[in-house]
């Protein structure tokens, strides 16, 4: 199925008349910051301009570069214009940092649970990147990530276990970032949750088909509130076209395993993130921020995402 997909993908892709001029490239258009002035009216505006943007799934790691780590973020932003998002869990006395896992074991030079060790031993650590290289990076606090990220990026937060959404938000509400956050929730109820308590933030939310539309409706959520998480198995054209007319901002992720879409595309040699936007998504999430940027940029000329950053 999915090979016969993208094969339509690449045949619709082949059929696009050649621009009769080319596009301007992310690199000749400065500055690749995400800063909107209002951040439901930036969605807006992509969503009614048929414009997607990308977002770096844990920051953008790569080569020499950790993952949920400042230096990672610095080296993604500097390059293009990209979402980030980031992990949180909690230490042992409290504190909340930038962490995917349960245990250190994976990304840093350390071993055992995250909840077993203070916020000082985490921090005397270093990081590795994905090939197990230590680097001269440290693990940082969500405060320090929301603090580094202002003026510069729109941040998306993953509470994993053991974190309380209560405790996330009042740190989010300290740094002055409810307007440059967007809050992943996985089920309705969790949804539900965090739009009674933050009704002015950015929720990203699960949606399996149109159905779902009207159970977030029923239980009080404002649409115009949702971007609307589709999955990462393949784009769903009809979906996304019925999130859009409810007001809400489709989102696809490339990203996953080995048979991702991100590994797919990188195997092939052939980059199709332009053509899976055109299949009405606002926002991709993928291993490959960069690639996935430049391919989006070269469709519409690098302009059209960037000029929805004064939209209010």
């Amino acid at each position: 199925m999915r090979r016969l997909f993208a094969a339509s993908l690449i045949a619709l892709a082949a059929c696009t008349p050649p621009a009769t001029e080319a596009p301007a490239s992310i690199s000749a258009r400065q500055p690749t910051t995400l800063a909107p002035a209002d951040l439901g009216a930036f969605f807006d505006c992509l969503r009614t301009n048929s414009s997607a943007i990308v977002a770096a799934h844990r920051g953008g790691p790569s080569s020499g570069f950790a993952e949920n780590a400042i230096e990672t973020f610095e080296h993604v932003t500097s390059q293009v214009p990209a979402l980030l998002e980031i992990d949180i869990a909690r230490t042992s006395d409290g504190q909340l940092i930038l962490m995917h896992d349960d245990t250190l074991d994976r990304t840093t030079t350390g071993t055992g649970e995250v909840r077993a060790h203070t916020l000082a031993e985490i921090q005397a650590l270093q990081l590795e990147d994905e090939t197990g290289a230590a680097l001269n990076a440290r693990v940082p606090t969500l405060r320090q990530a929301l603090d580094w990220a202002d003026g510069k990026t729109i941040l998306e937060l993953d509470v994993k276990r053991g974190v309380s959404y209560e405790d996330v938000l009042a740190v989010v509400r300290e740094a002055g970032a409810t307007n440059r956050v967007v809050f992943i929730t996985y089920s309705d109820d969790a949804a539900v949750r965090v739009h009674n308590l933050a009704p002015e933030m950015m929720l990203s939310v699960s949606i399996d088909d149109a159905s779902d539309i009207a159970t977030l409706e029923r239980r009080g959520i404002d649409l115009t509130r949702v971007l609307a998480w589709t999955g990462i198995e393949e784009p769903n054209p009809a979906l996304n076209i019925a999130l859009a007319q409810r007001g809400m901002e489709p989102m696809f992720g490339t990203l996953g395993g080995e048979n991702s879409w991100d590994n797919r595309f990188a195997r092939e040699g052939q980059e199709q993130y332009a053509a899976f936007a055109d299949t009405g998504l606002t926002l991709i999430s993928t291993d490959r921020p960069v690639e996935a940027a430049r391919d989006l940029d070269a469709n519409d000329g690098g302009v059209a995402a960037m000029q929805c950053l004064a939209a209010r």
